[in-house]
């Protein structure tokens, strides 16, 4: 493998610059598209695969089979190429052990990174603390209305908290927490954007599922909770940590040490019942001996990510290698139901009268397509309603006492997007809209 050199600035087309590895500059006429590839590539993809291309150089190779010739990996990257007029592409050659094995390749190619989500708390925090602007956001993949779609004001209020750099939208809209109320399903939905996301490896485990997890193992191999250890939690380090003599480690770690930490706590003679990774369960428990229980149960930790979860142990006779536990699997999945049934208990909600106008509501009226207006000498700012501050309460966002007359016409604004939001409405083929033009013409 090789990485950028001058020459290789000279062999591709209009000096587009390499920094990806690659074995071979190669001729592009040469590079042949699987002529079975599903992934389809729109015009607008392209475009922008060759806008990136063009400003950033080559940051991936085009992979090619060895085996058939065909390109697996960078159809889209080599349509790109051939758009900017280029002559010659970066290419890295794959050995497939079989025909079946490029195929999944070239499949996973596209579809793996579709799969993907987007943490959107980590993408506005991106925008709003890194300096963006000497990059066209196109080459992001993302625009200006999209961005503003998927991070929904937090990119705004990120900035308020007292981030460096500059807003990433003009007339940004501010939150006044003061008038926000806390019981309310809108403020809560609104401050879980900021609590803090944990990575993979900060999977902190609900009390209820680890309580229900400890009692089985107390259970299970006759022993004392009060014995029972967690260096792992809250992120401590597990090597650093002052085990008893009696300790037995019972706890969620870091599955991507995982390997590490088994070999560790057998070296050291440490008695341990660890959570584990359901469908890495077996190339963790090969790095040391133990004994492998794949319970494969779904999780839901404190972070918001659910996970199917096994166990891993040296608790068992050294000679048992694997053993299912179905009690231990209706524990856990018991325990986890009743965690999400109290996590998701309905909020209390509020409703206002007619001449009470929320954002919310007029938000609302647009999205279903219903005018409504309101002047300026028919409202009234308002924080909270006098009925609410004895309780502590507020208009969440605030909003505005408006006239009776303009009252009528938001109840009527409300009965027509209600109508608007049940209606299916059901839109006409191509066929048909010629026959609706063609009616009337005799």
């Amino acid at each position: 493998m090789n990485y950028r050199t001058d020459a290789d600035y000279k062999a591709v087309a209009d000096t587009v610059p390499v920094f990806c590895a690659h074995d071979k500059i190669v001729d592009i006429k040469k590079l042949i598209p699987n002529p079975r590839n599903p992934n389809t590539h729109p015009e607008d993809q392209i475009a922008l695969l060759a806008q990136i291309i063009r400003q950033t150089g080559w940051r991936a190779p085009i992979t090619v089979s060895t085996a058939s010739g065909y390109v697996v990996k960078g159809h889209g990257r080599l349509l790109a190429a051939k758009s900017l007029g280029l002559k010659r592409v970066p290419v890295d050659y794959q050995n497939y052990a079989s025909e079946a094995e490029e195929y999944a390749d070239l499949l996973a190619d596209n579809r793996i990174a579709e799969l993907a989500e987007i943490d959107r708390q980590q993408l506005a925090e991106i925008f709003a603390e890194v300096d963006m602007d000497d990059v066209p956001i196109e080459l992001t993949g993302y625009t200006d209305e999209t961005l503003r779609e998927l991070t929904d004001g937090l990119i705004d209020a990120i900035n308020e908290e007292g981030y460096e750099g500059d807003d990433w939208f003009e007339n940004r809209e501010r939150y006044d927490n003061d008038d926000l109320d806390e019981e309310s399903e809108e403020y809560q939905e609104f401050i879980e954007k900021f609590e803090a996301k944990r990575t993979t490896d900060d999977c902190y485990t609900p009390d209820i599922v680890y309580d229900a997890v400890a009692d089985w193992v107390a259970n299970e191999y006759n022993l004392d909770r009060k014995n029972f250890v967690r260096p792992f939690y809250p992120g401590g380090d597990y090597q650093s940590y002052k085990y008893k003599k009696n300790a037995i480690v019972v706890d969620n770690p870091p599955f991507s040490i995982l390997s590490e930490i088994l070999a560790w706590y057998m070296e050291n003679g440490i008695k341990f019942f660890l959570f584990a990774p359901a469908l890495t369960l077996f190339s963790s428990a090969s790095a040391a001996a133990g004994c492998a229980l794949p319970v494969g149960v779904g999780v839901t930790y404190e972070n918001g990510a659910t996970v199917s979860t096994s166990f891993l142990t040296n608790l068992e006779d050294k000679d048992l290698r694997i053993r299912t536990a179905p009690t231990l699997y209706a524990a856990v999945r018991y325990a986890n139901e009743e965690n999400l049934r109290e996590q998701h208990k309905e909020l209390p909600k509020y409703s206002y009268p007619d001449c009470v106008l929320t954002s919310a509501a007029v938000q609302r009226y647009s999205k279903y397509g219903v005018d409504f207006r309101v002047s300026v000498k028919e409202s009234c700012p308002i924080s909270a309603l006098d009925a609410q501050k004895e309780y502590g309460k507020a208009i969440y966002g605030k909003g505005y006492l408006i006239s009776e007359r303009a009252a009528a016409e938001r109840a009527a604004a409300e009965r027509a997007a209600a109508e608007r939001a049940a209606a299916h409405r059901w839109e006409l083929s191509e066929r048909e809209q010629d026959i609706v033009r063609g009616l009337g013409m005799q």
